[in-house]
């Protein structure tokens, strides 16, 4: 029998049960179904289960789990009979609830597995127990047969890879963790094995070169004090970076975190192209309307719109993106009306969720927001805590032509993070928007970040403490307008490291994603900040979290990689700046960075080759200076060198400084570094973990300078 439609008996038979009056349960009919697995559990405990059984059944395997707040009644008690007799693996999900209870329907489920596991010749495990929360053996309610056998955490049901393959190699007649157990071998006798469950054994490097799995939710949790457990929802496990190649798709377990979602580009049916920023943009604020909803994890906007144009395989773009659900739609504009249609699907089931059409007002696109937010959670069941629409609506605009120049100022500013002209036309959509609607938050803080952004990639001389200071003004006033605001808190935080306020930097980072813990953006800006003040541990899990968000997205990867260099994590370092690579050919700070994560390994020559491939990019150039030094090509380093300084003057005194440091000359590293202080160098940011540095450090003039910057601990 087919998953799809043993879970739509199952949901049959649950609606069935609802609407029947007590005395008639005991007679009413009961789902003839089988499965390999029967999961048995306290009915407070059907969330945890349910992830389990996602798990489970996304890999092929039959399971058998009811969830139903009432069950009990002479068909239900045969019926289950029937099931542990039949099914060849019985996991009993053990948690405080089945401890505080010494009653219940799982009690009688556990001793009819115990007596059936005494029953059978075979050594074979049939007993395969599961710890949700902090429960130990040692302390556990539960039969002796349980404790005799190993078992096995899965913290609130999130499900690894590697029990999965467990289950699979104790369902299956060969040794194989890809082939799915035939349903006439549920009964049937399977060979005997002992082998402990394995946790999967690949090095860091494979991480990101195979699609391997990040660790688990409560791996997340940080001791450092800028990184609080409760900034880091938990999740299940996710692919890396590889995931995204043809055979690492074809092959990884499907087990996505159950209220997991990607927003899919709404298509314009406007028959006009020149309005497809209006849709694009209209999903991407969708898209940030849900990750607004607490417990709902949502995909970043860059692998979500990767598949803009392409009409894909919704359960393609699932496995891709690690995501139980998919909401897709399109979007018809005439004037000032606009008719929206918006469905969502179950991605592992295949079932259709729910969907509507909306004809509006473009006035009245907070409230179509809302409404839309608010139908998923209901659809994928979040709990909803507060008021969603009014965190929807912070900072947001009823004027029409306001939203319009908006959604091309997004548009502009998304597709141009490495591009002058790009943001400069950000920043005049912006301030148009600004124009139209003054208290209008997000569009200030749209424009501080598109100032930040040219100020830090672009400016020179002063236009570069011009650029942050407007971006200040900007940040503080989306802030003022919408305190409640993470893309206000966020765009100060980056004035506030760009002008060296690095405490404050820290508290806005923290505060932006207080409010947003689920945007890859606000996790990725945030760990890569987090790095440059030294929590290394902290900030490259949540930049890992980013990329678990986006793992289409280049520069979810780059922002890893710049984390994990300064981490001194350089093996890493090579595999995470290939991956960007993979992603795009052309992001041409890959190359560099990759080139001095070899050039600190020792491997000049691979050094050399790498930041040559983009030599026209100041890292590279910077990577080339060092590396030609090392190879002992004086003239070509000097050459590199005199290269960044025609460019750039002192505005990349920083640079200098590294790059005289590796040459062994302490003293003329020292004295850019004091240009640097006074000319306000930006990439001072680096230098309390900038392994570039590492020469100077015994220096008391650098003790110095590290304190004139004030760098938190």
């Amino acid at each position: 029998m087919s998953n799809a439609r043993m879970m739509t008996d199952m949901r049959t038979a649950q609606q069935t049960e609802e609407r029947l009056p007590i005395s008639d349960r005991s007679s009413q009919r009961v789902p003839q179904l089988r499965g390999a697995v029967f999961l048995s559990l306290a009915l407070q405990d059907a969330e945890a289960a349910t992830r389990i059984c996602h798990a489970l059944r996304a890999a092929g395997i039959e399971v058998w789990l009811y969830t139903s707040g009432l069950r009990g009644g002479d068909a239900w008690d045969q019926e289950i009979r029937r099931q542990i007799r039949d099914c060849a693996l019985f996991i009993p999900v053990i948690s405080q609830h089945t401890q505080e209870r010494l009653e219940g329907y799982f009690r009688l489920e556990w001793k009819l597995a115990v007596e059936r596991s005494r029953q059978m010749a075979t050594e074979r495990p049939f007993l395969v127990p599961v710890v949700i929360d902090a429960t130990h053996s040692k302390d556990a309610i539960v039969p002796d047969e349980f404790r005799a056998v190993q078992w096995t955490r899965l913290p609130a049901g999130n499900t690894p890879p590697s029990f999965v393959e467990r289950v699979q190699r104790l369902l299956s007649p060969v040794t194989s963790t890809t082939t799915r157990m035939p349903a006439n071998a549920v009964s049937g006798v399977l060979p005997a094995t002992g082998e402990p469950i394995r946790v999967s054994r690949w090095s860091k490097p494979a991480l990101f070169a195979i699609g391997a799995v990040l660790a688990v939710a409560l791996s997340y949790v940080i001791a450092e004090k800028f990184w609080s457990s409760t900034h880091i929802r938990e999740t299940t496990p996710v692919l890396s970076a590889a995931s995204t190649t043809a055979a690492s798709v074809a092959t990884a377990p499907f087990s996505p975190p159950p209220h997991s979602i990607a927003v899919l580009p709404f298509v314009n049916l406007s028959g006009d192209p020149s309005q497809q920023y209006f849709s694009d943009g209209l999903t991407e604020e969708l898209l940030n309307s849900l990750t607004r909803i607490d417990e709902l994890q949502v995909a970043g906007r860059t692998s979500s719109f990767s598949f803009e144009g392409e009409h894909p395989d919704i359960a393609a773009v699932a496995r891709k993106l690690n995501v139980a659900s998919v909401l897709e739609g399109s979007v018809r504009r005439s004037g000032n009306t606009i008719r929206v249609t918006a469905q969502l699907d179950d991605a592992v089931t295949g079932f259709h969720l729910w969907s509507q059409t909306y004809d509006r007002d473009t006035g009245d696109i907070l409230k179509l927001q809302s409404d839309i937010a608010n139908a998923v959670a209901g659809a994928l069941k979040v709990k909803l805590l507060g008021d969603v629409s009014a965190k929807i609506e912070i900072g947001g605009t009823h004027d029409p032509a306001a939203f319009d120049a908006y959604l091309r100022g997004s548009k502009a500013f998304s597709s141009g993070t490495h591009d002058a002209k790009a943001l400069q036309t950000a920043i005049a959509a912006y301030a148009e928007a600004i124009r139209l609607d003054p208290n209008y938050a997000l569009a200030f803080a749209g424009r501080s970040r598109a100032y930040s952004g040219y100020a830090l990639e672009f400016a020179t001389g002063s236009a570069i403490r011009d650029g942050f200071q407007e971006g200040q003004v900007d940040a503080r006033h989306a802030i003022t307008l919408a305190p409640e605001l993470a893309e206000g808190h966020l765009a100060l935080a980056f004035f506030q490291a760009g002008s060296f306020d690095f405490r404050q930097a820290s508290d806005e980072f923290e505060r932006a994603l207080a409010l947003a813990p689920g945007n890859a953006e606000i996790l990725g800006e945030s760990g890569r900040f987090a790095v440059y003040m030294g929590h290394f541990d902290g900030g490259v899990t949540a930049l890992r979290r980013a990329v678990s968000l986006d793992p289409l997205n280049p520069r979810s990867y780059d922002l890893l990689t710049q984390g994990l260099i300064l981490s001194r994590r350089y093996q890493e370092v090579v595999a995470a700046a290939t991956d960007v690579i993979t992603l795009d050919a052309d992001y041409r700070s890959a190359y560099g960075l990759r080139g001095l994560a070899d050039y600190e390994l020792g491997e000049f020559e691979r050094a050399r080759a790498s930041c040559d491939a983009k030599p026209d990019y100041w890292i590279s150039q910077q990577c080339l200076a060092v590396t030609y030094e090392k190879l002992g090509r004086h003239a070509d380093a000097e050459a590199q060198l005199a290269k960044i300084k025609a460019a750039l003057g002192d505005s990349a005194s920083y640079q200098y400084a590294t790059i005289y440091a590796q040459w062994g000359n302490v003293p003329k590293a020292l004295e850019w570094l004091d240009t640097a202080v006074r000319v306000r160098d930006p990439g001072l940011v680096f230098l309390k973990t900038d392994p570039l540095l590492d020469p100077l450090r015994p220096e008391r003039r650098f003790h110095a300078i590290e304190r004139e910057l004030k760098f938190p601990d």
